[in-house]
């Protein structure tokens, strides 16, 4: 049996995606498994050993057409059994469409009949203890008579580079004597960001808490101005023991210095992803607007904690469509003095 997975999407969504290859792999040992992704989610999923081969999704054939019809073929001439379309637009349905596959899956929407032998209806409340985005795309392999089982993704990293990050880590000043907290201080947009000024109160509580604690801030080059502007609205205690310039110049990096971390505290996001792949303890800020049950399930605690407005004030479904129009005024709502007590206690369990 040979079978393609799609997954154009972003890093999360990647590796979250790597789920159906344990449960592949578990049912069907000989099966072949190939991974059709964006290349720049390839250091996310590098190292796998449940993946056969990888085929690379870019910008350029995203925007021209010649050069889909070519990855079409390619697909085609690699005589796929089944392809499984875990992104479900329209250039993974054409793909699918046309990959010559006798079985083709993907989720129900519009004209999806038409794409698919097999269209899958998304879950929309949780029916086991994961999350809805790992418990949706088990529910892909259903007509592989894959059975249903909790699994979560891994992140594979070379022992050589976990060396790398030990070594980097103590050159930088950081002892691994003392705790050491990678901080998703911001999220990818405005919408998963917890304010600057509140980012920074739970940061004063993690040294109020843990006053040898050492902090790494999880930033990309772009935000860096922000990043900068919650570390200055920090007490000097905290600013002491942020090593704000400490950080991978790689993703690969970023995972090997996160897997010698003993938590991730902060936004919701990929990093927050990454860090739960790699074994790490996380303490996860959801967005107002986020249906924090897409994303966390019952069984993840502990050792991850997740928290959201809706546990602390009255906060519907509508709330979160408005909440995603207008972040900032629910945001303001989501006061640090409703997480600090559950960080404290995250913190104390480590």
């Amino acid at each position: 049996m040979k079978i393609l997975i799609i997954q154009q999407k972003m890093i999360g969504d990647v590796l979250t995606s790597t789920v159906l290859f344990k449960v592949l792999k578990k049912k069907y040992p000989d099966a072949i498994l190939h991974y059709l992704i964006n290349t720049h989610t390839y250091p996310v999923v590098e190292g796998n050993p449940l993946i056969d081969e990888f085929i690379f999704f870019t910008s350029e054939i995203e925007k021209n057409s010649i050069k889909l019809n070519g990855l079409i073929k390619k697909v085609q001439s690699e005589k796929y059994d089944t392809v499984i379309d875990a992104y479900g637009k329209l250039s993974s349905q054409l793909i699918t469409k046309f990959s010559g596959a006798k079985t083709k899956i993907g989720y129900k929407k519009k004209l999806s009949s038409f794409y698919y032998s097999n269209s899958i209806h998304r879950t929309k409340v949780p029916s086991t203890s994961v999350s809805l985005a790992i418990e949706n795309r088990l529910k892909l392999v259903a007509p592989l008579n894959v059975p249903f089982e909790v699994v979560t993704p891994d992140i594979f990293l070379q022992p050589s580079e976990k060396e790398q990050a030990a070594t980097f880590l103590s050159e930088s000043g950081i002892s691994e004597k003392k705790p050491l907290y990678m901080i998703s201080v911001l999220g990818s947009n405005p919408s998963k960001t917890y304010p600057f000024e509140y980012m920074a109160s739970l940061l004063d509580a993690i040294i109020s808490v843990k006053p040898d604690a050492q902090l790494l801030f999880n930033y990309i080059p772009n935000q860096k101005e922000d990043a900068k502007a919650i570390y200055t609205a920090t007490k000097e205690a905290t600013q002491q023991q942020i090593f704000f310039d400490v950080f991978g110049k790689s993703l690969r990096e970023f995972l090997a210095i996160t897997s010698r971390c003993d938590a991730m505290i902060g936004n919701e996001g990929g990093g927050v992803n990454m860090a739960k792949a790699l074994g790490v303890p996380s303490f996860i800020i959801f967005s107002p607007h986020l249906n924090k049950v897409n994303w966390f399930g019952s069984s993840e605690h502990p050792p991850h904690t997740g928290v959201h407005l809706d546990e602390d004030v009255k906060h519907t479904a509508a709330d979160r469509k408005l909440a995603k129009k207008d972040p900032k005024n629910y945001y303001l709502k989501f006061k640090p003095t409703f997480i600090i007590p559950k960080l404290n206690a995250f913190i104390q369990s480590l």
